[in-house]
């Protein structure tokens, strides 16, 4: 938490695009994420690192905790969240392997999930209203935002996190954390696998194909 609250984006940012960080006050989200990491995280137990692209504003961008919206924290953590609702697509598939793996307490006692970028960004589109955007959908911000990624994860691999393999979330997530990779040498070995909001939005009937995808990956 102390991480979290740490955050902070100082690289250039494109006029149409702003950052999105639930942890700039402490409020409600902090309160929720503290909740979460105590329940799940106080312990000295190594863990193997799962990371996504960045926060979304109806995950970790309402909550303060990767791929968990308040409906999943209610119902699954059993963490209540009454100040506000937020149901967000690819919770929805992580909770449900999740609770094929064995439950969060067993998932969260093996994995420690996050974002390559663990704040995020919103772009105004041609409506007017703020949509998620990652940090590789401008080539400013994918500039701009680099230094900043390498070292909020350097911050946290120094946690004492295993760093033999890691898996990407999302394709093309992927090839650009690869490039990073190459240079700085974080991790052995980079598995990767669809991102769950592509795999909810696009490939929602095959689901549970998926999430044997992912099980025979996470449990190898």
């Amino acid at each position: 938490m102390k991480f979290n609250r740490s955050l902070s984006f100082d690289g250039e940012l494109p006029e149409n695009i702003t950052v999105m960080n639930p942890f700039e006050k402490e409020g409600i989200v902090t309160k929720i994420a503290g909740q979460f990491y105590r329940k799940y995280y106080h312990d000295s137990l190594p863990r193997k690192v799962i990371l996504g692209i960045n926060p979304g504003r109806l995950g970790a961008g309402a909550t303060g905790v990767p791929f968990t919206d308040t409906v999943r924290l209610n119902e699954v953590c059993e963490i209540p969240v009454k100040d506000f609702h937020s149901n967000e697509p690819s919770a929805v598939f992580m909770y449900k392997m999740i609770e094929r793996y064995g439950g969060a307490k067993a998932f969260y006692g093996d994995y420690y999930i996050n974002s390559i970028c663990p704040l995020g960004f919103l772009i105004r589109n041609h409506r007017g209203n703020n949509v998620n955007c990652n940090y590789y959908d401008d080539p400013l911000l994918l500039a701009s935002s680099r230094p900043f990624m390498l070292k909020s994860l350097m911050q946290q691999m120094d946690w004492g996190l295993d760093n033999k393999s890691v898996i990407i979330l999302g394709k093309k997530n992927a090839s650009y954390f690869k490039k990073i990779n190459d240079e700085q040498r974080i991790f052995q070995n980079i598995e990767v696998l669809d991102h769950p909001r592509f795999i909810v939005q696009y490939k929602r009937k095959k689901m549970n194909d998926y999430i044997d995808i992912y099980l025979e990956k996470l449990m190898a």
